[in-house]
């Protein structure tokens, strides 16, 4: 099956549910944004509101906040001596505490460094993504009101999804409330595929979606693809993480003519990066539909911050490319860049899409400046692959990315680690099963 059939089938998906009555549409609400936002910005590549929103050429002392935190002393002992919580501990440092001598004393806090985020650009505190917030809060509130497809899709949603569009080379975007039902939509609506094309209703075996999953693929990416799989329209075949040789024995072998390949670009427990350039050589071979998760490689990797398909120079060979705004952007929500049909199939289909609220305005603002931020302070991307250099200079560790996973075995061992790195000062969390497989527990950092 040639990639371009993938087109044919989307198109014939689309016009079963049209016949139906079944398409969804997006109608954006227009939000007044004031005098920066031209009358038809969303229409326009250059808008003015762009060009206002003020960038920086180094760090500035808001800078530290993405990495300087501050946790009740209660709370670290807890921490120390492993005491299980489940948060109620958040306000003691608000409240006086007994000394034991019938006398009360403030909550002493405790300074740490925070090495277990994903604030890679640390945009979370930058002034303009603040300022971004804190106008369109001010002018439409916090509420998104409703669903995308009812009442919840702005012009502030359009504007963004127009962004994120360009920086990933796809025609078009679809927003969702996060990363995880992203994937969730987009697994979903594969598995719908088959599904609507079925002749007989239900997919018989070579009218199924053999999607491909690499081993160590997202707890998202995996649900979906479970829930495609019990909807009786899909077929998974796992591949050994990142091993090439095994998916093209797997691909050569799939007698079904729908095939999807589904891969994390960056893989968040392990630090490394997905085989792109493999991958792009297999599809031309197999012709199948290729889906990356570029949520750790969106803003981080690429000249533009395009993400590791644009790393690898290989973006026209990603057909979808699922992306949140949760991690560098640091902001909240999940993106779909797509073609504009696939987008429409998507909203029409995903059900993790159509059944959520919609993503709060002053989200939506925050984002589409941090996106203009983080394409504009190119600075931010390389101070992080020096850091990674640097890391790899002082300690001989191989080390491929801005992720860095040391695996040390059990989860008492993971533990130890954590503690010992807690008692210098540095907040970095055992990973643990079920994140990772028993016995592989590690630190991430």
């Amino acid at each position: 099956m040639e990639v371009s059939s993938w087109d044919h089938c989307v198109e014939a998906a689309l016009a079963k549910l049209e016949s139906m009555k079944l398409l969804r549409s997006l109608r954006p609400i227009h939000l007044p944004s004031g005098e920066e936002q031209a009358p038809n910005a969303i229409e326009q590549k250059n808008v003015p509101i762009l060009d206002a929103l003020e960038v920086f050429d180094g760090l500035r002392p808001w800078d530290r906040a993405s990495v300087e935190v501050e946790i009740a002393e209660s709370t670290f002992q807890r921490w120390v001596r492993d005491v299980p919580s489940s948060g109620d501990d958040a306000d003691s440092g608000n409240q006086e505490v007994d000394n034991g001598a019938g006398a009360c004393s403030h909550q002493k806090f405790r300074k740490l460094l925070l090495f277990s985020g994903n604030d890679y650009l640390s945009l979370s505190s930058h002034p303009t993504v603040s300022k971004a917030a804190s106008k369109a809060a001010l002018a439409h509130g916090m509420g998104p009101r409703g669903s995308a497809l009812i009442c919840g899709y702005t012009n502030y949603h359009r504007l963004l999804e127009s962004c994120l569009a360009d920086l990933k080379q796809k025609e078009d975007c679809l927003l969702c409330p996060t990363g995880f039902s992203a994937n969730m939509a987009v697994m979903t609506t594969l598995g719908n595929v088959g599904s609507l094309l079925a002749a007989g209703g239900k997919p018989l075996k070579n009218e199924r979606i053999a999607i491909f999953s690499d081993a160590l693929n997202h707890a998202s990416i995996i649900d979906g693809i479970r829930l495609a799989e019990r909807q009786g329209s899909a077929e998974v075949f796992v591949y050994t993480h990142c091993d090439m040789s095994h998916l093209n024995a797997l691909l050569s072998s799939c007698t079904m003519k729908k095939k999807v390949v589904v891969t994390d670009s960056l893989f968040s427990m392990d630090g490394d990066l997905a085989p792109m350039c493999e991958l792009a050589k297999l599809r031309k071979e197999h012709g199948f539909l290729l889906v990356i998760d570029d949520a750790h490689g969106t803003f981080v990797c690429g000249k533009n911050g395009g993400g590791v398909a644009e790393e690898f120079n290989c973006e026209v060979d990603v057909d979808i490319c699922i992306g949140t705004l949760s991690k560098a952007a640091g902001c909240h929500g999940g993106f779909i860049a797509c073609s504009k049909r696939w987008k429409q199939l998507i909203q029409s289909r995903g059900r993790s899409f159509i059944f959520s609220t919609s993503t709060p305005v002053p989200i939506a603002a925050a984002a589409h400046a941090a996106v203009i931020v983080a394409k504009k302070e190119t600075w931010r991307r390389q101070a992080i692959w020096n850091r990674v250099r640097d890391f790899h200079a002082l300690t001989g560790i191989p080390v491929t990315s801005p992720i860095i996973s040391l695996v040390v075995g059990s989860e008492e061992k993971a533990l130890q680690a954590s503690w010992y790195l807690l008692k210098s000062g540095f907040h970095v969390t055992a990973i643990r099963p079920p994140t990772v497989p028993p016995n592989s527990c590690r630190s991430v950092a």
